[in-house]
């Protein structure tokens, strides 16, 4: 019945459930990658701008100029400009494993901004209160400044994910397969309605679930 239903779309099952791993392949992968580098530039943003403990005016520049210029590229755009530099990571332009690169050089200011709101927004007080007690600059991240800022943080790669996930549907102009190379190549090309639909549908439902559990473990931090 199922079968019948996605052939009745141009498709079958193997090929919608190969799309849907494909898609979350790229977004959980890009999106670590992408909270790992996010969170250093947050944290040496916060560190290092004019009120922070380990004040550096050329380092924080620096670093919050790559986040506005990398911002302010499309995604479609950037992913084409960074091509060369793609192919010497991972030694091709495209596919699935290719889109990891452009995916993750989006997100990671993307979420270093959010995550840079999350731990400016903790009371100064508190790391006043750490720094009197001659705690080091690591323990303040690992201790105060991380737990403090932990439910925003949550729901910082909440807002993240769902907009990787559009990323990650316009991956597929470079064959990075997943959902949005599925609606490319097989609906929108082939002048599928139905297809097209069904992964509207589908990436509807993923940002739905992706929301509630980001909301659901922000909610449980912020009343603990």
């Amino acid at each position: 019945m199922i079968e019948a239903f996605f052939k009745g779309m141009g498709t079958s099952t193997a090929q919608m459930v190969l799309c849907a791993q494909q898609t979350l392949y790229m977004l959980f992968v890009s999106l670590f990658l992408g909270t790992v580098i996010g969170l250093v530039m947050a944290v040496t943003l916060v560190l290092t701008n004019k009120d922070g403990i380990l004040r550096n005016k050329p380092v924080f520049f620096t670093v919050n100029t790559i986040i506005n210029v990398v911002r302010s590229i499309p995604f479609v755009i950037l992913m084409v400009f960074i091509m060369p530099f793609t192919k010497m990571l991972v030694g091709t332009r495209i596919g699935t494993t290719a889109a990891l690169v452009p995916l993750t050089v989006f997100i990671a200011p993307y979420l270093a901004r959010l995550f840079e709101n999350s731990f400016l927004d903790i009371d100064r007080g508190i790391i006043e209160a750490a720094q009197s007690m001659g705690a080091s600059v690591f323990q303040i991240i690992w201790h105060f400044l991380l737990p403090e800022a932990k439910g925003s943080l949550i729901l910082s790669v909440t807002t993240g994910t769902i907009g990787l996930l559009g990323a990650t549907a316009m991956a597929g102009a470079i064959g990075a397969g997943g959902v949005g190379d599925l609606a490319l190549t097989y609906g929108y090309e082939r002048m599928n309605f139905n297809l097209m639909l069904f992964t509207v549908i589908v990436l509807i439902v993923f940002v739905q679930i992706i929301q509630s559990i980001g909301n659901h473990f922000a909610f449980r931090t912020r009343n603990r």
